[in-house]
């Protein structure tokens, strides 16, 4: 219930974003209707297409956004029509004429008269033109969907915001069509209202036909109703999506939240019946390194959950320590079973992640949670995220992020000497990760985990900004704040992934980390490709990572993490470029170290 609110006021708030701006002119262009009769079919209709629309994006991803598309240039010719038939009045009768032979019913689609079937029409051809900015709501709303399948839920959540949005609009709508009528009356200035009403239709129709009201409006900062939305979030807590944590404490899709306390404790161990998060466990869609572990087969064993996804940096950091506690506690009494929980469509591919698991030295035992039900099971938030359960299967610690290892592997002891009722050897080991796993320099990283695609993208610098779902030539910018990311070259920017579309297309990012990694991948069935970064326009040399050379020179062989530089001196801030040598490559993120 608290998440429906929370949806309906981000609807509400809608009408104070940008964003909304090319939808007002055919809204208000029927304000001189009666509302009930106008008003209200149409915001019914624009409500309805927008999350019809919405839920066929959450079900089926690019052929739904295409077909979106095409009803998009549908309903820019409709409108094209209506605001040319409010501006000339002879055009409407002529153009009405032909439709007249079919049947009154559709004789004035075109004219703005106040049939109910009209006015639902001509809502649905505006709810298509509708692109509401992805505020933290409507993205917490979409990205839940994506991540956890779309459900009647989904839908639900998505017609409060659409409903919420109507509602404001109704009511500026009511006060617009009594200020209309007063209008008329002192002035008698109907023909010029029409005239004035036709032009700003044209101009929405001109304005949604450039894109603008995708780029440039959605950019604006006419009104901070982000900051709005992300308060109502906090105040009501809904369940998140998924983030990564990082750095010794967790961290959510709120920044400002408070980490939650990292000790659990329940029942004594005294308690012979299996406890509940065992039953947690539930829903793998496969099994890596061992047969589907049952709530039956873990009783009496210490469990220790990691959420991981194989091309999460923060995870791979993790790593060592886990392998090493799963090698020094095993025969102890400790399992291990890594949740594979993905954040990318490769990551939910079975051959990749056993590839990665090999790769890693991954010795325990893997579920791949697909579909989000073990994450959903834990009400888990974090990448990497750790929960301890004892041998009664009760939840008794856990921890998100990472660091705090010596007190994570004094639970693991404290636990297993619980359930052996025996103390176990003092042990020491000296873990001291190297590549990927070396720990992050926290101290020098003041750039953030950027997403590529466009639904969680930021800072983003080329002129125009980032054309949805299309191919466009970019230009990088003459210079870069720090933080900033520019394409340039031609790519198609998803949702997820951007994709190089030719030859030297490339992307820049001015950073300040020791570590820089990206994400990347091949087009399905893609053959490897080469490519080259710099560093201030110069080749990195002893600032090179894992996966490029000195020269900088680097190959995309599968989808996956890449190391592309590694700062061996002095950490500053820096101009990274890599350049493709080929089009197929796919880029998810960056993230630092």
């Amino acid at each position: 219930m608290f998440l429906l609110l929370l949806a309906y006021f981000g609807g509400v708030l809608t009408i104070l974003s940008p964003c909304i701006l090319p939808v007002l002119p055919f809204v208000f262009a029927r304000s001189d209707q009666p509302f009930r009769r106008s008003g209200l079919p149409l915001l019914a209709g624009m409500a309805a297409t927008f999350a019809l629309v919405a839920s066929l994006a959450t079900i089926g991803g690019g052929w739904a956004v295409r077909a979106n598309q095409f009803g998009r240039v549908a309903a820019l010719v409709l409108f094209g029509l209506f605001g040319l038939t409010l501006l000339f009045s002879s055009l409407a009768e002529r153009i009405s004429r032909p439709l007249v032979q079919f049947g009154n019913r559709f004789s004035h689609i075109l004219n703005p008269g106040s049939g109910l079937a009209n006015s639902f029409l001509l809502g649905i051809g505006t709810g298509l033109l509708w692109a509401p900015c992805a505020g933290p709501i409507l993205g917490l709303i979409l990205t839940g969907a994506a991540l956890g399948g779309a459900s009647v839920r989904t839908v639900f959540l998505l017609l409060a915001y659409a409903a919420g949005a109507a509602s404001s609009l109704a009511v500026a709508l009511l006060a617009g069509g009594r200020a209309f009528a007063a209008m008329k009356r002192s002035l008698g200035a109907d023909e010029w209202i029409r005239r004035i009403l036709g032009v700003a239709v044209l101009a929405g129709v001109v304005a949604a036909a450039l894109g603008v009201d995708r780029g440039l409006l959605t950019r604006l900062s006419l009104s901070n109703t982000a900051n709005l939305e992300q308060r109502l979030v906090n105040r009501l807590h809904p369940q998140s999506a998924p983030t990564v944590a990082s750095n010794d404490q967790s961290m959510s899709a709120n920044p400002n939240q408070e980490p939650v306390a990292d000790a659990m404790t329940g029942p004594s161990a005294n308690n012979t019946a299996p406890g509940p998060a065992l039953a947690k466990i539930t829903g793998a869609t496969a099994w890596i390194n061992s047969a589907p572990l049952t709530p039956a087969s873990l009783r009496g064993k210490v469990v220790l959950v990691d959420f991981w996804t194989y091309s999460c940096i923060n995870c791979l950091r993790t790593l060592p320590y886990i392998q090493a506690w799963n090698a020094k506690y095993k025969d102890s009494g400790l399992v291990i079973i890594g949740v594979h929980t993905p954040e990318f469509p490769f990551e939910k591919d079975e051959a990749n992640v056993r590839k990665a698991v090999t790769d890693l030295g991954i010795a325990y035992p893997v579920a791949m949670d697909n579909n989000y039900r073990i994450w959903r099971n834990f009400n888990n938030e974090y990448w990497p995220a750790h929960y301890f359960i004892d041998a009664t299967g009760h939840l008794r610690y856990h921890h998100f992020g990472e660091g705090n290892y010596a007190e994570s592997e004094s639970w693991i002891r404290s636990l297993l000497e619980e359930a052996n009722h025996n103390p176990l050897p003092a042990t020491t080991a000296n873990i001291a990760p190297t590549g990927f796993a070396a720990a992050s320099n926290s101290s020098q990283m003041n750039s953030p985990e950027t997403y590529i695609g466009y639904d969680r993208a930021e800072n983003f610098a080329s002129a125009g900004g980032l054309d949805q779902d299309e191919a466009q030539l970019y230009h990088q910018p003459t210079e870069l704040k720090l933080n900033q990311w520019a394409f340039d070259g031609s790519w198609r920017d998803g949702g997820q992934i951007a994709t190089a579309l030719t030859a030297s297309s490339s992307i820049v990012y001015r950073f300040h980390a020791r570590d820089l990694h990206l994400v990347l991948g091949l087009a399905r069935g893609g053959n490897p490709i080469r490519f080259r970064v710099t560093l201030d326009g110069k080749a990195p040399g002893a600032d090179h990572g894992i996966d490029t050379d000195a020269d900088g020179y680097g190959t995309v062989t599968s989808d996956r993490l890449y190391q592309l530089i590694r700062q061996s001196g002095n950490i500053q801030d820096r101009t990274f470029r890599i350049e493709f040598l080929a089009p197929g490559v796919q880029a998810y993120a960056f993230t630092f170290g």
